[in-house]
């Protein structure tokens, strides 16, 4: 890379994406894998191909690799399992303790241990995660990352009977992934699913599922921050609308259950935050149920899920990027890069022109701002990447853009991701 690219690089990233840069995201579901019969130590990854804001750096960009074609004619429902928690049962404030056995042994038949067989770069192994159960067919809800490559899956409930499982679908792009068992055993049950989109900053959670492979373990904390973006890990694409909390996660927790007080499943535990100790920062991450809402009957109906794609690759719009493009404020979302070929470029979405020196440091001008996706303000880039994300593939949508200093609107058909 050159120093141009590398200023750049510096510029954009540093202020519009600095978790990427100042921790290490780590996948939490492979408790333990090793080439069969050797003891070393437990190896959790460490996601070295951050997505991009540029080329070649850690950021966030929406330019992805090839996933799924799969476009669902029609979407199944998922049939809403009602509260965990009785009718009358103590609410926050007073933070009881009878409040919090109670969801523990209202919940806990829920969640399932999972074991996973699996050979991965020629090396055969084991390794272990957690999920939750979603119906009485009995399909349960777990990371992608969790049962990748597996050749045989074995379901632990909480009372210690074990199922075989298989492999309904998987979504590289989410990380998500349904298994199935032909049956529950007694007294399991499917849990109740939240509402993300109601997620509020400093709301109790709990966490259930089986770190360092402790099976049917509980931890409380709270809801640190939302609308977080996070590597998908499998791909280079960014999972929107991420919950961060600090209720203690670690490996073996990823796939399972975080859960309001109202015993509601809001997320689904998947990445911490973590040093060379790879445990529990106090800064783990969960995707939102409402995405799992929407990827997991797709992936119960056809064993995969098709996201649709833009074709852009930006960043946020800092106080220089600001000056330099002679912009009036800073909301939007910057466009650097527009992919050939792609809806964007159809489109006539515009990427940076030129490169300008301020104050010592190249800025990238001429490339379009997102204020708005139909109607909706974009604040930021992550904003732009969700408002794309939760719409269907080749559905039409309106952007408004700031270009040269006059707001245009600009109509671009999405396309599946290629």
């Amino acid at each position: 890379m050159d120093r141009q690219e590398k200023t750049r690089f510096a510029l954009m990233a540093g202020l519009g994406c600095a978790l990427f840069l100042a921790l290490a995201l780590i996948v939490i579901g492979t408790l333990l894998f090793l080439p069969y019969g050797l003891l070393t130590s437990a190896a959790s990854t460490t996601n070295t191909n951050v997505d991009l804001t540029w080329p070649d750096e850690p950021g966030v960009r929406e330019t992805q690799a090839a996933i799924p074609t799969f476009t669902p004619s029609s979407s199944p429902t998922i049939e809403l399992v009602s509260s965990a928690v009785e009718e009358g049962a103590p609410q926050l404030p007073g933070f009881e303790t009878n409040l919090l056995s109670a969801l523990y042994q209202q919940l806990n038949p829920g969640v399932v241990n999972i074991q996973v067989y699996a050979e991965r770069d020629g090396l055969s192994g084991q390794g272990a995660g957690s999920g939750f159960i979603l119906d009485e067919a009995g399909h349960i809800i777990t990371n992608n990352h969790v049962v990748a490559d597996a050749r045989q899956i074995t379901v632990i409930f909480y009372n210690d009977l074990e199922r075989a499982a298989e492999v309904i679908g998987t979504d590289d792009d989410s990380d998500l992934a349904v298994i199935r068992v032909e049956e529950l055993v007694e007294g399991a049950h499917p849990l109740p699913l939240g509402d993300s989109a109601e997620v509020e900053v400093g709301e109790w959670v709990v966490a259930i599922g089986n770190p360092f492979g402790q099976q049917s373990s509980m931890s409380v904390g709270i809801i640190s921050a939302v609308g977080r973006t996070i590597p998908s890990g499998a791909t280079p694409y960014a999972i929107p609308e991420v919950i961060q909390t600090d209720a203690a996660i670690n490996p073996g927790n990823s796939g399972g259950p975080l859960l309001n007080l109202n015993g509601e499943v809001i997320g689904v535990n998947a990445q911490i935050a973590a040093g060379p100790a790879l445990v529990n920062s106090g800064v783990g991450f969960a995707i939102p149920i409402n995405i799992v809402r929407r990827v997991a009957p797709v992936l119960i109906e056809s064993g995969d899920y098709h996201w649709p794609w833009l074709g852009v690759q930006g960043g946020d719009v800092n106080l220089t990027i600001m000056a330099s493009n002679n912009l009036e404020s800073q909301q939007g979302a910057y466009i650097d890069q527009v992919v050939p070929d792609g809806p964007a470029a159809e489109a006539g979405l515009r990427g940076t022109s030129r490169v300008e020196e301020n104050n010592g440091i190249e800025v990238p001008v001429g490339g379009d701002v997102v204020v708005a996706v139909n109607s909706e303000p974009v604040v930021d880039f992550s904003d732009l990447l969700t408002e794309v994300a939760l719409r269907n593939p080749t559905e039409e949508i309106e952007l408004t853009v700031i270009r040269e200093g006059q707001e245009q609107q600009i109509t671009v058909e999405l396309e599946p991701r290629p």
